[in-house]
């Protein structure tokens, strides 16, 4: 026998009898317990004063495992209660990814429904879209789905043949989360979120699906719908994360407090922080532009400094320490220096550890003179032929360089 859940919702007490026990294992005559299918879990409760711990369907029947043996036994009849609280929040969720798949359709292309999943403080919904869904259309989602929260729009269910079910135009099926979804005999489910309550309730329906959860009779019951994230499970899928009920309110308290603070610590309001960020980042930009440019000339300047090339090897190799450089300045300064006047550049950071970048234009192994530095004093590093760098060597910078001239 399937779950009763379902169609009647909202009945979380009912009376009926036992009509098999194996262990754990309780099977009644009817149920009202939704057992976990199609991304909505299973219900909570009582039967009998035991406690519900999960609830499965197999076999055509409805399996309820309680939290330990009881001593339940067939026949009886028990009052069984469903936690109410939990089924509310599921309804509400489950209700409330249909309404964002029903925003999904009027804002992406080529959509279709690649899975749905509840858990104790979030759903998420797998929407299979060749749109992406970046920062603006993911606000968008969650503002047109409150909107149809708001518009009161009623939810109804209906059993309906498998043709005509699938000749809908509009109907979304997936094969992945249809458990519960078909009848025994040749009939499909079909959740419908309808027009608003404002106009024709039968016209403009929102969003029709075939699903076998439980849900609200109106969307005024979903109350605010958050929107916490979305990635990327797969190819072609965006994953969206919603919320509704006190994780909702939580989420959106703790996203209007950071705005907040950084509009405080800006010293602009909220509408105007995006202004302010952009000019943040340009300032930003144009300092690290200017830094840069100081970089290269203190650079430049020390260079000029450093003592005359050596003959290594039949090479003459530049060598010497930088002050207040970092290390892609050092390694930018070495490639160019290379082949100039030497055919081997190697420059070091004046500080503990110390930074190497050695650039060689010649016959030198770039490669090999960080290794025999390393192999030295320590540290890490690699390279090729032309180019390597190392670091981490704990080693006095004029250590470095005496081994480095020789």
């Amino acid at each position: 026998m399937n779950s009763l859940a379902p169609d009647e919702p909202y009945r979380s007490e009912f009376e009926t009898r036992v009509e098999d026990v194996d262990g754990r294992e309780v099977v009644l005559e009817r149920t009202y317990f939704y057992p976990e299918s199609g991304g909505q879990p299973a219900d909570r409760g009582e039967i009998g004063g035991a406690t519900v711990a999960d609830v499965q369907e197999r076999d055509g029947e409805v399996v309820h495992t309680t939290a330990e043996e009881t001593d339940l036994e067939p026949g009886a009849t028990v009052a069984c209660t469903v936690d109410s609280a939990f089924r509310t929040y599921c309804m509400r969720t489950h209700t409330a990814s249909h309404v964002l798949y029903g925003a999904g359709r009027r804002l992406l292309d080529d959509l279709g429904y690649g899975g749905f999943d509840i858990d104790d403080r979030k759903a998420r919904i797998d929407f299979e879209t060749t749109t992406e869904i970046d920062d603006a259309l993911l606000v968008e989602l969650e503002a047109l789905a409150n909107r149809a929260v708001w518009e009161g729009r009623p939810v109804s269910w209906e059993t309906v043949p498998t043709t005509e079910a699938r000749a809908r135009e509009g109907v979304a099926f997936n094969t992945k989360t249809e458990e519960g979804v078909f009848d025994d005999g040749d009939g499909v489910r079909v959740v419908t979120v309808g027009g608003s309550e404002t106009g024709d309730a039968a016209a403009d329906p929102w969003d029709a699906a075939a699903c076998g959860g439980t849900h609200v009779s109106n969307t005024r019951e979903i109350g605010l719908i958050s929107v916490l994230d979305r990635s990327n499970p797969g190819e072609g899928l965006t994953r969206v994360e919603l919320a509704v009920g006190p994780a909702a309110i939580e989420h959106r308290a703790e996203t209007r407090a950071s705005a907040l603070a950084a509009a405080r610590e800006l010293g602009v309001r909220v509408s105007d922080l995006r202004g302010a960020i952009e000019r943040q980042r340009a300032e930003l930009e144009d300092l690290t532009s200017e830094r840069d440019s100081l970089l290269e000339r203190v650079a430049d300047a020390q260079i000029d400094a450093l003592p005359e090339p050596v003959e290594r090897d039949g090479e003459r190799w530049l060598v010497g320490s930088l002050s207040g450089i970092d290390g892609d300045t050092l390694s930018d300064r070495a490639r160019d220096l290379a082949g100039e006047e030497c055919e081997v550049v190697a420059l070091v950071t004046d500080g503990n550890p110390v930074t190497v970048a050695v650039a060689s234009a010649g016959e030198t192994d770039a490669g090999a003179v960080v290794d025999s530095l390393t192999s030295e004093f320590g540290g890490g590093g690699g390279g090729g032929p032309e180019f390597a760098q190392g670091g981490g060597i704990a080693a006095d910078p004029d250590e470095v360089v005496s081994f480095l001239r020789e």
